[in-house]
């Protein structure tokens, strides 16, 4: 049997230059890890600002105690995301040679502003975390607000960049050179907003229903006081509203992929044949070149992709072999995006449809229990996302300028800088987990204050207000 169904005749197993391999592996592992950090980065501190507003303007203690403690984990995945956030800095030209050289001029200012916003970022959120007791409360207050733009602006320049991979604009190649360098063209692209919101809201999806997904786990055990009712519902009001504008945005971004990138389009669709009207084909892998296991729902295609009924799909089979992406992989993580963010906006409408018939869903355990589940759901539509967004553009770097295997370099020596990075990963991940659930049981046993998350636990001191509990 033909094995292209796994799409392996399309993986550089034994590829040239030999550090294609451990450097699509090492990228992969990376940015995989760092995004979910980069969501709270994005995120979280808008949810510290509205939940510190809330204590500061309405006198609610419980939110202010939510947004001290909010602000600490926050501390803690800040850290972390520095280091794996570094990593990825140096891995861009130790890794890619044959972008970072060429292209190093076009990219230089995004990457730039995105190093700035950085420690904008980290200085206020050093200023709000010790300013407890030490500013004013509504000058302590504003101290979000530098935080929470300069993530969302760093943010935005990394994708920016992305953006420019998937739609290169900014320069010009003059006898192999590349001239009329243009790196604000990189910022300000036409792909790059889109792209941006497209990002921008999955962070709030994965942060709101994560967060919301801890109380929850705190109410199953029989933590149901204000405290664990409000850092529920405060997360899931945005994740709420990120689920339900998430596949208008998605929507509106993928009807440009017709015209910039049809092999990606095609691939996301299962589409092997142009066909006037297009299916909208569920599920389906591609076995000796043929779909099977598909479910084809006919004209739904062309509606959903290209805003017509008669408008077709572009086909695999007007895409040259050497310019098609692992179909496969691109495909089923595509329609996982799709499937799980279509499965989390219907569930917060159920949600709310109980609420507004004076229902109380979180009396319910299945209920907190697909709270519990939709944290890791969301994590998992965001892994797909960007799988689908840069298998699909392969086999370039950049698309229609720079092939993946002339960006790599030739040292095979790069898989010792694989396995140390898995190694530094695998590390944080556990020091992350040590360290946030020391702060969550030390909460738990009545400290209010922890002046340093790895500090040994205490026994309470008066007890603390049982409404401050931690999940």
């Amino acid at each position: 049997m033909d094995p292209t169904w796994l799409d392996l005749a399309q993986v550089p197993w034994a590829a040239e230059p030999a550090g294609l391999l451990p450097a699509r592996q090492q990228m992969a592992l990376s940015l995989g890890w760092h995004i979910i950090l980069a969501c709270f980065g994005v995120a979280f501190p808008a949810m510290i600002l509205v939940a510190h507003w809330r204590g500061v303007y309405r006198g609610d203690e419980v939110a202010l105690g939510l947004a001290r403690r909010w602000a600490k984990v926050s501390g803690v995945l800040f850290a972390i995301g520095a280091v794996s956030g570094t990593v990825l800095s140096f891995e861009m030209g130790l890794l890619w040679p044959g972008l970072m050289g060429p292209f190093g001029d076009v990219l230089g200012l995004p990457f730039a502003f995105e190093g700035l916003s950085f420690f904008v970022e980290a200085i206020f959120l050093g200023l709000y975390l010790y300013g407890w007791g030490r500013i004013p409360p509504k000058r302590h207050l504003l101290m979000l607000v530098p935080m929470a733009l300069a993530g969302v602006v760093g943010t935005y320049c990394v994708i920016s960049v992305n953006a420019w991979m998937n739609m290169p604009v900014g320069f010009a190649i003059e006898g192999g050179e590349v001239v009329d360098v243009d790196p604000w063209a990189v910022l300000f692209s036409s792909g790059a907003l889109l792209q941006f919101a497209h990002m921008w809201v999955a962070a709030y999806m994965v942060v709101g229903f994560v967060v919301a997904g801890v109380y929850a786990a705190g109410m199953l055990r029989g933590r149901r006081d204000r405290h664990h009712r409000l850092g529920f519902t405060l997360p899931f009001v945005f994740a709420t509203v990120a689920a339900l504008v998430q596949p208008l945005i998605g929507h509106v971004l993928g009807l440009r992929i017709a015209d910039t990138q049809p092999a990606k389009l095609a691939a996301f669709e299962l589409a092997t044949e142009t066909e006037s009207p297009s299916p909208l084909r569920l599920g389906g892998l591609l076995v000796d070149g043929e779909v099977r296991w598909a479910l084809d729902i006919p004209r739904l295609g062309s509606i959903i992709a290209r805003n017509s009924f008669t408008e077709p799909v572009q086909g695999l089979e007007t895409i040259p072999p050497a310019d098609r992406p692992p179909v496969n992989v691109t495909h089923v993580a595509f329609q996982t995006m799709v499937g799980i963010g279509t499965l989390l906006a219907v569930a917060v409408l159920v949600y709310w449809f109980a609420r507004w018939r004076g229902r109380d869903p979180l009396a319910t355990r299945w209920t907190l229990r697909a709270a519990v589940a939709a944290g890791p759901l969301a994590v998992v539509a965001l892994e797909a996302g960007w799988i689908a967004t840069e298998v699909g553009r392969q086999p370039w770097v950049v698309y229609g300028v720079l092939r993946t295997e002339d960006a790599a370099g030739d040292n095979p020596q790069v898989w010792i800088l694989l396995a140390a990075t898995a190694t530094l990963y695998a590390l944080l991940t556990v020091g992350a987990v040590v360290v946030l659930r020391s702060m969550a049981r030390r909460w738990r046993a009545g400290e209010q204050d922890l002046p340093s998350p790895y500090g040994p636990e205490a026994a309470a001191a008066g007890g603390g207000r049982r409404a401050d509990d931690a999940s």
